[in-house]
């Protein structure tokens, strides 16, 4: 099968940090999955993880965390699905990934494919939505509601970031399926636009000092902040727009936190990773592919878009190393898709 891999960790403008190679065809065992890639994205991990883990030495490692395609094969033990379905999902970062034609991956990691979308706009999603729900759900503990319901709650949540991949789901499950009142940290105005036009209730500027805005909006003190990005420089004024047992979630790696300042308010603290249950194969692993489908039904009765910004093309190492080097400049708007080999 077609692969793009690397055999070191290499600078995105070398043509060696990524190369086509020739791979023999996994084969589908106990729980796992063969699927035949139609379309995948490009997330940041794919960049850390290259620069990072090297392979051993001649070894291609292959990589990729976003993928739609078809189920070819089953291992004896798949319950869920058959040959023929369309699925996507995000999969494991300690197993081979999606840039190559076939990939396994364990059901229990797999949704099906919203029947709304094209495969490369199903492709954009898996990765942010997985981490959007776990964050808003498993560790902000926000209460769910009915799709559409105008029940508004006393949850209020300050999404810092929220323009990113990871906001720009997490605002638009948050408007769907819960009571919470979203406010938007955003600097320009075509992010603020972006994050109003998903749901925000109100946009505040993260280049600006937060706590004096989100007083000015008379709304009560903030009861959740889900933030991702710049942890660290934000971390004091999250202190001081909480209210009392209030709760912060990260996905960034802040080099040092003085969590001693959750104390007096009795702040609680939580650090979101979506790999976590697939790399220490947790009991409740299928809770991936619970919300993953989730995820398809709000995108079908439309209350979730995709957040697909830029097609790249056909899957070879050329495009992809395109793709690394936008993501690595801060350069790209939206998702990063390929689609094809």
């Amino acid at each position: 099968m077609k692969a793009i891999g690397y055999k070191q960790s290499l600078p995105i403008n070398n043509p060696e940090a990524l190369i086509d190679v020739t791979l023999a065809q996994p084969i589908a065992t106990g729980r796992d999955l063969l699927i035949k890639v139609a379309a995948i994205a490009v997330n940041p991990a794919d960049y850390k993880v290259r620069l990072n883990m090297p392979p051993a030495d001649g070894e291609v490692k292959v990589i990729g965390w976003d993928a739609v395609g078809e189920v070819i094969a089953a291992g004896d033990k798949v319950n869920q699905f058959k040959p023929g379905d369309i699925v996507y999902y995000a999969g494991d970062i300690t197993r081979p990934g999606s840039n190559a034609e076939y990939q396994l991956v364990d059901e229990r990691l797999v949704g099906f494919k919203p029947k709304s979308l094209s495969n490369a706009e199903a492709a954009a999603l898996p990765l942010t939505a997985i981490t959007a729900w776990e964050l808003l759900f498993e560790h902000l503990t926000i209460k769910q509601q009915s799709p559409g319901a105008a029940d508004k709650s006393n949850e209020v949540i300050l999404v810092v970031g929220a323009a990113g991949g990871v906001g720009s789901i997490f605002v638009q499950i948050a408007k769907a399926i819960t009571g919470a009142t979203v406010i938007a940290t955003a600097s320009r105005q075509s992010s603020s636009d972006w994050v109003k036009k998903l749901g925000a209730d109100y946009v505040v500027d993260h280049t600006k000092p937060l706590t004096a805005q989100i007083e000015a909006l008379n709304i009560g003190p903030v009861t959740h902040v889900a933030s991702l990005n710049s942890t660290d420089a934000y971390f004091e004024s999250y202190t001081e727009v909480l209210a009392p047992f209030g709760k912060i979630a990260m996905i960034d790696d802040p080099e040092a936190l003085d969590v001693t300042k959750l104390k007096l308010k009795s702040l609680s603290l939580h650090w979101e990773f979506m790999f976590a249950r697939s790399m220490f194969n947790a009991a409740d692993m299928q809770e991936q592919s619970h919300l993953l489908n989730r995820v398809a039904d709000l995108v079908d009765q439309g209350y979730i878009q995709t957040t697909l910004g830029q097609h790249m093309g056909e899957i070879n190492a050329a495009n992809l190393r395109a793709a690394h080097e936008a993501l690595e400049a801060g350069s790209a708007i939206g998702k990063i898709v390929l689609e094809g080999f």
